[in-house]
């Protein structure tokens, strides 16, 4: 069942009501094609108990994974009350490289649009590549009013896959925009 601290996410949402309850294909397709801060705190806290413990995991997979700069305060990437969370491109582009290596990230980070609820609320992918570049595959953008427009970014074109990591954009087709640039480069040589 989502908790009242899940439901209570600001910022993109599928408005879950406290008590409701989805599987975990639905959360996580919720999460990663619309950016569902509610889906990503209910799965944090089905997962590790609390979003604390879950963002404790976060951070301690990221030494792993060899991060440098990156602190999460939480699983949601809002940072109006965070004062602490940050992450350089780098480490963007290592958590992602992880996360790629799982197979089952592309079968929600390639839909463009799909429902939830049997069919009764839309689903619109926030990373507009996916339907506007060739090749695109994910795979996560990110806004807020400190960090402006970031995304990471994943295409693939004859076997080479290649990451690319825009932050701090001031609009989003500038990030966009960017993240193409870095495409084409990365194809072209």
């Amino acid at each position: 069942p989502v908790s009242e601290n899940a439901a209570s996410m600001g910022g993109s949402q599928v408005f879950l009501a406290p008590g409701e309850t989805m599987s975990v294909g639905d959360l996580l397709k919720s999460m990663i094609v619309a950016s569902a801060n509610d889906a990503a705190v209910a799965l944090a806290e089905y997962v590790c108990g609390s979003e604390e413990a879950f963002v404790a995991r976060m951070n301690e997979r990221a030494k792993e994974l060899g991060c440098k700069n990156t602190h999460f305060e939480n699983t949601t990437g809002l940072d109006d009350t965070a004062t602490e969370h940050r992450m350089s491109a780098r480490d963007i582009a290592l958590i992602s490289r992880e996360v790629i290596s799982h197979e089952l990230v592309f079968n929600y980070s390639t839909i463009w649009m799909d429902t939830i609820r049997d069919g009764a609320f839309g689903l619109t992918n926030t990373n507009r590549l996916i339907r506007f570049y060739k090749g695109a595959t994910g795979l996560k953008t990110g806004s807020t009013a400190k960090a402006k427009f970031c995304i990471s970014a994943t295409a693939e074109r004859g076997g080479l896959s290649l990451i690319a990591v825009i932050m701090a954009a001031p609009t989003r087709d500038i990030r966009n925009e960017a993240a193409k640039s870095l495409f084409d480069f990365g194809f072209a040589n």
